[in-house]
């Protein structure tokens, strides 16, 4: 059984699955990432994440290369890993990557789902109900879920295997804490391609291609251009 937070940390922490236990440690520091608990330039180290979860370093040691494969963070020997900052550059190249393994899962997905789209529509309500109330979280939630139901149809495990790796969710709201990119509201694009997979469209893979691109132009074009 992990032992409790100690006292005076930010969040206690959480109880551990049964999931592969380094995968359940990423996800705590991406939370951490992403709510603010460690900013760009902070030291998470492996001691300390072990000691408040309760497990020992080697999982934490592994979570960590996982997070600096994705830039989110720098390791170095001994020493923990370091919270990188994060530019604009980075954004694009991750929905680069992004929109090109959803183009062949949304093609894959809808030879295997032969129209039925039914697991698709609540996260599309979902997220037009959490645009009308303003609620920023709702829509990224039920979005993420909506493009993840769509990766995970194609039953292709190495192609879900990077699209998870991506971290989606975690870089969608990291650009909007620290980037300060907007929330590009489109339910509406995606019942369209809801649409476009009851019909398996011939063109849906490029749809799906330019629906996560524009997302990507929307978020970083107001910022300007930038000298490369």
């Amino acid at each position: 059984m992990p032992t409790p937070a100690r006292t005076g940390r930010p969040d206690p922490a959480p109880r551990l699955s049964r999931a592969p236990l380094h995968q359940q440690i990423r996800r705590f520091v991406l939370d951490g990432l992403v709510t603010g608990r460690w900013g760009p330039g902070d030291r998470i180290t492996e001691r300390g994440v072990a000691e408040e979860l309760g497990v020992s370093q080697a999982p934490v040691r592994e979570a960590l290369r996982v997070l600096e494969t994705m830039e989110l963070v720098e390791c170095a020997p001994n020493r923990g890993a370091r919270v990188r900052e994060l530019s604009l550059e980075q954004l694009r190249d991750v929905y680069q990557v992004r929109a090109a393994l959803e183009r062949r899962a949304a093609e894959l997905a809808a030879q295997r789902l032969a129209g039925d789209v039914s697991g698709l529509e609540e996260p599309v309500r979902a997220m037009a109900q959490a645009a009308r109330e303003g609620d920023t979280d709702g829509q990224i939630e039920h979005a993420v879920a909506f493009h993840r139901a769509i990766v995970h149809a194609c039953g292709v495990p190495v192609l879900i295997r990077h699209w998870e790796w991506l971290g989606v969710e975690a870089w969608t709201r990291l650009s909007l804490r620290r980037l300060r990119t907007g929330l590009h509201e489109n339910a509406e694009d995606h019942e369209a391609i809801v649409e476009a997979l009851r019909r398996r469209d011939p063109y849906l893979g490029r749809l799906m291609e330019l629906h996560v691109s524009d997302y990507a132009r929307r978020v970083t074009e107001p910022h300007g251009s930038r000298q490369e």
